[in-house]
């Protein structure tokens, strides 16, 4: 499912925010600059964008970002602008705008996790992901998701004391995790089929290296991942660390 329609990005500045003489509703140039970290958290360089009123920025950075940063941008109008605020703001008009927000939620990638295994390295890839993701796009954001998975899988089997060959593929890493930490023992319940959901996904991870060598903006590369198959490696990423840091966990009584 895409993001906003022009129609529907028209709507929100004309009909909902409301334009005056060209400006947006009361923004000024410092307010409208403002709004982005204040009411969306997102940090935007304006400048990247077209437009010299502030009716004409923000249409620029409303059609110009994904849909992710589209809904939390919408989400930040809804703050901005409640309600009654204005007597277009009609309830119903309100609700229109945030059903176009968990629409364009709708088409976003899994949120990123906040593993209990952590290191530098992969704080810094995980906040990296997380702001190209809402500011740039999912093919921004792959190479840093999946800095994010390799140095996961290295820390958690450092924990445990396993000795990690330097320059070892991810799927291999992974491999030694599943056989040998205890949390992946044969007794569990479901082990057969778990180890076979693990095993697929190990063939995923090893299909998400050339993915970002030969797909993502990591090197110069000229055929790119669509928006699609972006976010499809980033849900397989994510999903993955979640699960894994759930299972290693240690269990409390």
């Amino acid at each position: 499912m895409p993001g906003l329609k022009s129609s529907e990005i028209y709507w929100v500045v004309h009909s909902y925010i409301g334009v005056n003489d060209g400006y947006l509703g009361d923004f000024s140039y410092r307010t409208h600059q403002e709004f982005y970290p204040a009411y969306c958290d997102l940090s935007l360089d304006l400048d990247q964008f077209p437009g010299k009123t502030t009716r004409e920025k923000f249409l620029a950075v409303l059609a110009g970002s994904d849909p992710a940063a589209q809904a939390a941008i919408l989400r930040g109008i809804a703050k901005k602008y409640p309600a009654g605020s204005e007597h277009q703001r009609t309830i119903d008009e309100f609700t229109s705008l945030l059903a176009l927000a968990t629409r364009c939620s709708e088409v976003s990638a899994v949120a990123p996790p906040t593993p209990e295994i952590s290191s530098q390295v992969i704080e810094h890839a995980l906040k990296d992901a997380k702001a190209l993701l809402e500011t740039r796009g999912p093919l921004s954001a792959v190479d840093r998701a999946h800095t994010a998975l390799h140095g996961y899988l290295k820390a958690a089997c450092q924990r445990e004391g396993m000795d990690v060959p330097a320059d070892v593929p991810t799927s291999q890493i992974l491999k030694l995790l599943r056989t040998a930490h205890p949390a992946f023992a044969e007794h569990a319940a479901h082990h057969e089929s778990v180890s076979r959901i693990l095993q697929a996904m190990s063939t995923i991870v090893d299909a998400l290296a050339p993915l970002r060598n030969r797909g993502s903006l990591a090197h110069a590369n000229e055929a790119l991942l669509s928006r699609e198959d972006a976010v499809l490696s980033i849900n397989a990423t994510h999903t993955l660390i979640q699960y894994l840091d759930a299972k290693l966990k240690p269990k409390r009584c």
